[in-house]
């Protein structure tokens, strides 16, 4: 069987309904778990929150978090142990859930924590987020340079950047990287400047939680997200958290670090969407990956990973043969 890494989607990926196809699986009890041990209904944000709700951070990232881990709950028997696991944003959090590097009640503190942290902050501190097709990072760091509160958020994908900061610091480092020669620049649908000192407050406000959450050895190495290296050391994860706030995700490398150096030779995404796999085929082309996000789709996961294995399968996403 090929070596598998797990990889779940960040906040962007939340979509009305994701938990429509769930409420009768036995995995649905993520979401009651979630439910008693926060004290508030969650339900509603997989299931009746509209697109308007999930555009605000306290819902998106606590609908991704909770759908994603229902398909981990729902797949985990019948994949073999992940040699890796890793998530984007706050799909990191998820990652360190499903990895056992966190307890699933802790865990679903620390994200509620860190969805509040970053709501209050998006409030007191206006943001964007953009990306810059087919920049890369020199470039992207050329926008932003001569630009007050514009900075590099993202490094995703050969061709894919992403820079936020406050309106006016985002509109102008998108005129510079027009004017730099990046033919599209397209405004994200997400709450905040994410990865940015503009989440300053936000990481101050967490760092007490994090500093008390109890961290474990996980399963396997969680690459993070600041250094893109993978990370069993549960000491280092409060540092980590409280970082990837204000610092760029490394996406970029961290599909190599899984690939090159962990040695996975097939990619499952888990959770709403496909963002992770597109990335992955421009960054890691010749690894093949597959996106689950309903149960039919798990149903067709074991196959897949046992098809990775014969050398003609080519990177594929949700929904292909």
């Amino acid at each position: 069987m090929s070596p598998v890494a797990v990889v779940f989607p960040g906040q962007g990926a939340a979509a009305p309904g994701a938990g429509l196809p769930w409420t009768d699986h036995p995995a649905w009890s993520v979401v009651t778990d979630a439910e008693a041990v926060l004290d508030r209904p969650l339900a509603r944000l997989l299931l009746d929150a509209d697109a308007d709700e999930l555009a605000t951070t306290r819902s998106s990232q606590l609908a991704v978090l909770l759908t994603s881990l229902v398909v981990w709950e729902a797949v985990r028997s019948s994949l073999p142990q992940p040699v890796a696991f890793a998530g984007h944003s706050l799909g990191q959090i998820t990652a360190l859930i499903a990895s056992g590097a966190v307890g699933a009640a802790d865990g679903y503190r620390l994200a509620a924590a860190r969805a509040d942290a970053s709501q209050d902050s998006a409030d007191a501190h206006p943001g964007r987020m953009a990306a810059l097709i087919g920049a890369d990072v020199d470039t992207a760091e050329e926008a932003c340079r001569e630009v007050d509160e514009a900075w590099l958020a993202n490094d995703n994908a050969p061709g894919q950047v992403v820079i936020a900061g406050t309106p006016a610091g985002l509109e102008a480092a998108s005129e510079r990287a027009r004017a730099l020669g990046v033919r599209r620049v397209v405004t994200l649908g997400v709450g905040h400047a994410f990865h940015t000192p503009l989440l300053a407050d936000a990481a101050q406000q967490l760092a007490p939680l994090l500093r008390s959450t109890p961290f474990t050895e996980p399963s396997a190495p969680v690459v993070a997200n600041t250094d893109a290296r993978p990370h069993t050391d549960p000491a280092g994860w409060p540092d980590q958290l409280t970082r990837h706030l204000v610092e760029p995700v490394r996406w970029r490398a961290t599909q190599t670090t899984l690939a090159a150096d962990l040695g996975a030779d097939v990619l499952v995404e888990l959770g709403p969407g496909n963002v992770l796999a597109g990335l992955a085929r421009r960054a890691i082309p010749d690894v093949p990956i597959r996106s689950a996000a309903t149960p039919e789709e798990v149903a067709a996961l074991a196959e897949f990973v046992a098809a990775a294995s014969t050398p003609d399968l080519t990177s594929t996403s949700k929904g292909a043969p």
